[in-house]
């Protein structure tokens, strides 16, 4: 009994001063043991988890994105189908001269209800987040206007809207319907012209004329005649 115990004891302490074995792959690398496997793990936890958190936090983002977009523009396709219905009160206003309206008063009293009802259109429109947009001596934006003519025009700045033929119309950042309109075009650049130098020139040299007559010749005698009379007054 006492020499088994004896063997139990000797046999622990063969145990405890045992080195722990080292594991290495093919190469003769060292592997990775329980603990620093156990701290990669949670290392690839912690990635996927905040991954996945940034994942769900650009979902939500998207999502209220479209959803503001979804609520602005639901009118669009709407309100694009009514425009025309407004083109068609302008030229109804357009139609009809103000002379023969202020003559006429049953048509004047219609005209007035004309643009009574497109009043109240733009107002409706208007609350939804459609607005018009009429540029009129405005500066040409591409992303806003279409131009169908250029005017020679030199008292306007170059790419100023000069007529306007067809009103356009955004709803909230977005072009619903671009302006349909004509510019100017070889006039100042907007801002004033460029200054120019002040050159100080010259005045032409002045030839001698050749066309005029030529003098004629002295005769020997009247030479002779001219220096005896300068020789008698010298006298």
């Amino acid at each position: 009994m006492t020499n088994n115990k004896k063997q139990d004891g000797a046999n622990e302490d063969a145990l405890e001063n045992e080195e722990p074995e080292i594991a290495v792959d093919e190469d003769g690398e060292l592997l990775p043991g329980p603990m620093e496997m156990l701290e990669i793990e949670i290392a690839d936890l912690k990635d996927r988890y905040l991954r996945q958190a940034a994942d769900m936090e650009n979902l939500r983002k998207r999502t209220e994105r479209e959803r503001t977009d979804i609520k602005k523009y639901a009118v669009s396709e709407f309100a694009r189908d009514i425009l025309p219905l407004s083109d068609n009160f302008q030229r109804a206003i357009e139609a009809v001269p103000t002379e023969a309206a202020e003559q006429d008063e049953a048509l004047k009293s219609f005209l007035e209800g004309v643009k009574m009802n497109e009043r109240e259109l733009q107002k409706v429109l208007e609350r939804h987040g459609v607005t018009q947009l009429d540029p009129a001596g405005e500066k040409f934006d591409p992303n806003q206007h279409q131009a169908v003519q250029q005017i020679e025009d030199s008292n306007l700045p170059n790419n100023t809207v000069v007529e306007v033929f067809q009103v356009g119309y955004v709803i909230a950042e977005r072009v619903l319907r671009p302006a349909v309109v004509s510019v100017a075009k070889g006039g100042a650049k907007a801002g004033g012209g460029a200054k120019t130098k002040s050159v100080h020139k010259e005045p032409p040299m002045s030839l001698p004329d050749t066309d005029a007559a030529p003098e004629p010749q002295k005769t020997d005698s009247e030479n002779e005649e001219e220096l005896g009379s300068k020789v008698d007054k010298n006298a």
